[in-house]
């Protein structure tokens, strides 16, 4: 009796395993086969308006930035529209061109009915600082608004806010490390971007620093030896591959538009190929500093710069 048992359970078992193969089986050709709407994926609505040819940016620093802290940002910002030869590939002007190639140039195109390639670039207009913070060391988001607006942007350009580490912006650290907004009626876009050292490190300069949450790995050597401000440029690049594709809320973007996806922020906390939550993929090391990095930019300068979403191929493309 005890032999017929055994057998029979041996039996079960065996068709278990075959039915569990064949619903796996299933389910992944479900997977092949299925195609995401095309309406719910990041794309370009028509209408919409991008930033596009020579953008003017205007720079407002709040509070206290040293010497070197507003270098390694502005380094970034020439780095954009580099020439080729200024920078080793992958470069930041490779990863601004993939932004004007697959985004902002078909629009451009459009709207000009093809009349003469584009490019655009970022031309730094003015620098402004507020050390003695003239709003407070606590600010809403209203009052980041009007301290853009103090930079008097330009038509078609862009007002950028950077608040240092001891200034408190509401929301920081609580889901927003950054933000981009615009006043419509004046064409023109604006950036916030905060000084993450004290306040929030592990949410806004993550993988500079170890995560809030999740597995604690130790963090990677920023690049230009400053958490905070190496944090900075990876969100500000972010905002302003948002800033100039959406720059009012109309033009590329993926869900709502209140809350939307955009060209970066479609592919959080990508940096390298293999990335995953917690992980943020095979990077370039400095073999002198051991500094992780996926950018080369102007000046000798190292970066690293979040994952675009590749309309082409509707999935994140990160530069190594």
């Amino acid at each position: 009796m005890a032999v017929v048992s055994s057998k029979a359970v041996v039996l079960l078992a065996v068709v278990m395993l075959a039915s569990t193969a064949q619903l796996c089986m299933g389910a992944r050709r479900r997977m092949e086969l299925y195609r995401p709407d095309p309406a719910d994926m990041l794309s370009f609505h028509n209408g919409g308006a991008v930033l596009h040819g020579d953008i003017p940016v205007s720079i407002l620093w709040y509070g206290k930035f040293s010497a070197a802290q507003k270098s390694v940002i502005v380094d970034f910002l020439l780095s954009l529209t580099a020439e080729p030869q200024a920078a080793a590939a992958p470069s930041v002007a490779q990863w601004w061109s993939t932004i004007d190639q697959q985004y902002i140039s078909p629009v451009a195109s459009a709207s000009s009915n093809g009349a003469g390639k584009e490019t655009t670039r970022l031309l730094l207009a003015s620098q402004l600082s507020d050390e003695a913070c003239s709003m407070g060391s606590s600010l809403t988001l209203a009052q980041i608004t009007a301290l853009a607006a103090t930079t008097k942007p330009q038509r078609g350009g862009i007002a950028l806010v950077f608040t240092a580490q001891d200034v408190a912006v509401e929301g920081f650290g609580m889901g927003r490390c950054s933000m981009h907004g615009s006043d419509a009626g004046a064409g023109t876009a604006y950036i916030w971007v905060g000084n993450p050292a004290m306040q929030c490190p592990g949410q806004c300069a993550w993988p500079f620093h170890q995560p809030a949450y999740g597995p604690q790995d130790p963090p990677l050597v920023a690049p230009n030896g400053d958490v905070g401000v190496d944090g900075m440029v990876m969100n500000l690049a972010s905002m302003l591959a948002g800033a100039v594709t959406n720059p009012f809320g109309d033009a590329y973007y993926q869900g709502s538009s209140d809350a939307p996806l955009e060209a970066c922020t479609a592919c959080t906390g990508k940096f390298g190929t293999g990335s995953y939550p917690g992980y943020a993929g095979d990077l370039k090391v400095d073999p002198a500093t051991g500094a992780s990095y996926n950018a080369s930019g102007a000046r000798g300068r190292k970066y690293l710069l979040p994952a675009l979403y590749d309309i082409s191929t509707s999935a994140c493309s990160t530069l190594v």
